[in-house]
């Protein structure tokens, strides 16, 4: 098992532990990063997200799902994506998600992308519950669940003030909306994954937490790939240039 992989994973994971839409008991210890093999352990009890790691990694003929670079592709993007066949990850999903209902990714087999953006617009159902007058639960829980990226402005050992761009929804299409500032955090417990932030770091966020420091081009893959998932589903009108991410060589 990757130490770095699975540290990876805990960074993003952590935020919906915590508030316990997934993942076992005790999210703190996914902060205990002495404890690598734990959080590995852990790691396998993220249904939903160790489907798609473990798909990953056999598609791209890896042993271990928690490979930085599959871990990489779920929450992040990269070229491992490219290797992975829609219609073979819908069915792989059928068998995960057997019995769930709504949705979109049932009807996926051509566009299905092993991605966290794909899990939170097609296999949630909060996507499908977008009207066009609106349903400010469902637009909220799309925004905070997905990846997003911001620039930080400043910040403390707990929390940090970012500036990001959330999800708008126009009553037939989604969108980025105008830059805002936020509060969110970057320790629980006196515990953090991260070796700090500064003033200006591209960061990505999940829920209320800052998950990781980005390089411009990490955060250019969050936002292409959910361009890509959102354009598939009639969701987004692209922009030039963002339907496709880019391959970035490791």
């Amino acid at each position: 098992m990757s130490a770095e992989g699975a540290l990876l994973f805990a960074r993003y994971a952590y935020p919906p532990n915590e508030l316990g839409y997934c993942g076992p008991a005790d999210a703190a210890a996914l902060l205990r990063r002495e404890a690598t093999a734990d959080i590995g352990r852990r790691a396998r009890q993220f249904e939903g997200a160790w489907c798609y790691l473990q798909f990953l990694a056999e598609t791209a003929g890896l042993t271990d799902p928690l490979d930085v670079r599959v871990v990489e592709a779920y929450w992040i993007g990269n070229e491992l994506l490219e290797l992975a066949d829609p219609a073979a990850l819908v069915e792989r999903l059928t068998d995960r998600f057997r019995g769930q209902s709504g949705g979109t990714w049932r009807k996926a087999a051509r566009r299905a992308l092993a991605h966290h953006s794909f899990q939170v617009f097609e296999v949630y159902p909060w996507a499908p519950m977008l009207r066009p007058d609106g349903n400010p639960t469902a637009l909220s829980v799309l925004d905070r669940c997905r990846i997003r990226t911001g620039v930080v402005v400043t910040a403390g050992s707990e929390v940090a003030t970012v500036r990001s761009r959330p999800l708008v929804w126009d009553g037939t299409a989604t969108a980025t909306g105008d830059w805002q500032e936020e509060t969110v955090r970057l320790s629980a417990g006196g515990r953090t994954l991260l070796d700090g932030v500064s003033p200006g770091d591209r960061v990505a966020l999940h829920w209320d937490w800052v998950c990781d420091v980005l390089t411009d081009e990490q955060a250019l893959c969050i936002e292409s790939f959910e361009a890509r998932t959102l354009t598939g589903l009639g969701l987004l009108v692209p922009r030039p240039g963002t339907t496709q991410a880019p391959v970035r060589a490791r």
